[in-house]
């Protein structure tokens, strides 16, 4: 293993109390392009963490209505975390180490070491590292932990599960950090929802709408999303990310944080309660929702699964950042699709009902290849 060289970065609108940032700050390079433009490099074979969406800055009345889901949901997403946290604490105790996966884990990761320090008088460290589909997971970023904690226990979160590329991805790179380093890595990945049925780990497996998947930077500690780009990022970096300064005015980051944590004294006994429950269970992961996206790719004749996104948080990042064709939704009355229904109407997306899927929701990116800029 080489020598620690990285340090943290002093990036993003979190307290360094929360967390600790392993990326290399890459603000003042202009990694951003057009929606369109960055989907057809991206289905012509650039890797997607070579660059960056422009950031979408939703209307007055898309953030309102994600101060009203988060006063609706914001007992359940609680309750949802402290039964993950309660299981992660029962299995590694105060040699845990959360390692949120940038950047929708790190708010979670955060909710659950406040609640940890809440309920049980320990404050976890708490870091976020990359990880990138097809490439992997940041190994400087884990030198670096294990080098600070030598006798600690990983613990991997992030938000929700979608089809389980992200799970997969996991399993793949500890297994490769093993054979390299011969050091063995839990990749049990903790999620507050865990609708694909991909981990173990979970604080329910119901689709839900957890608020933080509304919005992007400015939920997640005005972070990007994470860039490996060998033009910025040399083999003994962490993998890079950028600080959206100028976002500042906009930024909800703490106030979710504070909001949701708010309700943990009324829910601890139900989530330990149910957390206990757990342990009598054989619960498994079967990558059910696979079932769903190649049924859904065969009938609509998709080329590549990576064109489907299923659950709310990954319809709602294809409306965010991708292309979007078309939202399919199991149930367009429920409470946790008001805001992709919105989003659909304001991009001219055709939603269409679809019934038959475990999922609430699935986004279809629309292939853009052979088309001109």
């Amino acid at each position: 293993m080489s020598t620690i060289t990285n340090q943290p970065a002093k990036m993003g609108s979190y307290s360094e109390d929360d967390v600790l940032f392993l990326l290399k700050d890459l603000s003042n390079i202009e990694l951003e392009d057009s929606t369109i433009n960055r989907e057809l490099r991206v289905q012509s074979g650039q890797h997607y963490s070579e660059s960056l969406p422009i950031e979408y800055q939703p209307p007055k009345e898309y953030v309102n209505l994600f101060w009203h889901t988060i006063t609706e949901y914001k007992r359940k997403v609680a309750l949802c975390v402290g039964i993950v946290a309660e299981q992660v604490y029962q299995a590694k105790g105060n040699k845990a180490i959360l390692v949120s996966l940038a950047r929708a884990g790190t708010p979670v990761g955060i909710l659950i070491k406040r609640y940890i320090k809440l309920r049980y008088g320990v404050a976890l460290p708490h870091y976020s590292v990359s990880i990138i589909r097809d490439r992997g997971i940041d190994e400087n970023a884990l030198h670096y932990i294990l080098s600070k904690h030598p006798e600690g226990k990983v613990q991997f979160v992030d938000g929700w599960t979608g089809k389980g590329a992200i799970s997969i991805e996991l399993t793949k790179a500890c297994n490769h950090y093993e054979k390299n380093y011969q050091i063995k890595l839990d990749d049990t990945l903790a999620v507050i929802a865990d609708p694909g049925h991909c981990t173990t780990l979970f604080g329910t497996r119901e689709d839900f709408l957890i608020p933080s998947a509304c919005l992007n930077s400015t939920v997640s500690g005005l972070v990007s999303r994470t860039v490996l780009n060998e033009q910025y990022i040399g083999k003994n970096d962490f993998h890079g990310a950028k600080y959206y300064r100028e976002l500042l005015s906009s930024d909800v980051s703490n106030d979710y944080i504070d909001l949701i944590a708010g309700e943990y004294s009324a829910i601890m006994q139900e989530a330990e309660n149910i957390a206990s429950q757990k342990k009598q269970k054989n619960i498994r992961n079967e990558f059910l929702g696979m079932q769903d996206v190649k049924q859904i790719q065969a009938e609509f004749g998709i080329e590549n699964t990576n064109y489907i996104k299923p659950g709310v948080g990954e319809t709602t990042r294809v409306l965010l950042r991708r292309v979007p064709w078309k939202i399919l939704m199991r149930d367009p009355s429920s409470p946790s699709v008001k805001h992709i229904l919105m989003l659909a109407e304001e991009k001219g997306v055709e939603v269409a009902a679809y019934p038959e899927m475990n999922y609430l929701c699935m986004g279809l990116i629309k292939s853009v290849k052979g088309t001109s800029k």
